[in-house]
């Protein structure tokens, strides 16, 4: 076995079969030195609230979240992705880098606490029958108002007539009003990629539906993707 400071802390055994930096990593959180083991504890946490504030900033936009409510939302998510590395810890066979291993438990931790938040503090959203306001949410032009009023009318008709219940739901909640994935992630305990596949088959099927009643051609009027995060 050989030795390797890490990230400027003390020196710590290999683990073997694990590239130098990961096994460092695992030799200093699992050393039997109660000292180096907070050391190496203190870093982990610094590098993961690093990736937090980075997330949650990139998702700024969408969660409408700042300031100090945002900070404490990265330390709440690092400090639980923390012990959730460390809980793992005797798990990690070295597939990849430990801090790409470590890196998905904060995501993880991060989606969760955005999605909470957002059904404990909810932001001002649209009614689903407030539809008064959809042309903006479908970036439809105001000024052919008598056009796409019929339009409009045809839409919501097509919202109830062609969409299963879970399809009205999903796409009431992102389209119109403009729910972040994160949250319906939580409220339904689903996942991202089965909520944005609900949105694609409902946007589908209505748009067969209004290109079949003659309300759109079948080369444009799209329902545009406003209202969806990424």
């Amino acid at each position: 076995m050989g030795h390797r400071d890490l990230e400027g802390g003390g020196t710590t055994t290999a683990v073997s079969g694990l590239d130098p930096e990961s096994a460092a990593w695992v030799a200093s959180l699992g050393d039997t030195s109660a000292r180096t083991r907070e050391e190496a504890y203190e870093r982990l946490h610094a590098l993961l609230l690093r990736i937090a504030r980075s997330e949650l900033r990139r998702r700024g936009s969408d969660t409408r979240i700042t300031g100090p409510e945002l900070d404490d939302l990265a330390h709440q998510a690092a400090a639980d992705a923390l012990l959730a590395v460390t809980r793992k810890l005797p798990d990690f066979r070295g597939d990849s880098r430990f801090t790409t291993w470590a890196y998905r438990f904060v995501i993880l931790e991060v989606s969760a606490k955005l999605g909470r938040h957002f059904w404990r503090r909810p932001t001002e959203a649209l009614a689903a029958e407030d539809w008064n306001q959809l042309p903006d949410r479908l970036g439809l032009d105001p000024a052919g108002e008598s056009q796409w009023r019929e339009l409009i009318r045809a839409f919501r008709q097509a919202v109830d007539d062609v969409l299963t219940d879970h399809q009205r739901q999903v796409f009431v909640a992102v389209v119109l009003d403009g729910t972040p994935l994160d949250a319906l992630v939580v409220r339904w305990d689903t996942n991202r990629n089965a909520i944005y596949k609900t949105v694609f088959d409902a946007r589908r099927k209505l748009r067969a539906q209004l290109v079949a009643n003659g309300y759109l051609d079948g080369k444009n009027g799209s329902l545009d993707r406003k209202g969806e995060d990424t």
